[in-house]
């Protein structure tokens, strides 16, 4: 069998290993002064945000596998079997990029900003108390960024004219954790960056197999 990244892709996946590596590291700079921002504009309390709590409430991995499956039946209904295709791996990809970051996250014990407990790194076990499953103690990476930019990534890389958009959709995603305080920005980059390159992987091993189309974009 071979490994779905053709040799010709190499230098890409060089260059997004670097740029990944450079966001990642340099995404927990923002960590402190962002979270400080945020307080400071709820005069040191995390209110309540009408906006952030409905694109955090819709933007989840069931709410889009919703939205996969009913985007899926129009295209079916209009026998486009392009966007079928690409729903479809749109809907593989959000759940791989969602399961990859939520295994991860149960074991880093990183605190929420908004956790009662002081903030740190605490990994699975803190003294005698598992923290896996505590949502306090699951910041990192962000499962719901994870998902968005999963489902989002696919038409990026298949269809740009349309990715665009929902890559705007899948940052605001973003955001919205961290003006709820339910992340750090280093949790939602450190997603969106995984999710990114599954799904790019998602497309490349497909896009072989004529499963996604890269070629005519009309």
């Amino acid at each position: 069998m071979n490994f779905p990244i053709p040799k010709n892709s190499l230098l890409k996946v060089l260059f997004f290993l670097l740029i990944a590596i450079v966001a990642i590291v340099g995404s927990f700079l923002l960590d402190d002064p962002v979270s400080k921002l945020v307080q400071a504009s709820n005069h040191a309390h995390w209110k309540h945000k009408p906006v952030a709590e409905v694109l955090s409430r819709y933007g989840d991995w069931p709410e889009l596998m919703v939205l996969g499956g009913i985007g899926f039946l129009v295209a079916w209904r209009l026998r486009n079997v392009r966007w079928q295709r690409m729903i479809l791996a749109a809907m593989i990809a959000s759940t791989l990029a969602g399961m990859t970051v939520n295994l991860s996250r149960l074991t880093t014990g990183r605190t929420r900003p908004r956790a009662v407990a002081e903030q740190g790194w605490y990994g699975p076990k803190n003294g005698e108390k598992w923290l896996i499953g505590e949502a306090d103690f699951n910041s990192f990476p962000s499962g719901h960024t994870a998902t968005a930019f999963g489902f989002a990534g696919v038409f990026l890389f298949a269809a740009p004219e349309c990715g665009l958009l929902a890559i705007v959709v899948a940052s605001a995603v973003a955001i919205s954790r961290i003006l709820l305080g339910a992340h750090h920005p280093s949790d939602v980059i450190t997603a969106a960056t995984v999710a990114l390159g599954i799904a790019w992987l998602v497309c490349e091993f497909l896009g072989r197999r004529g499963r996604v189309d890269f070629g005519d974009r009309g």
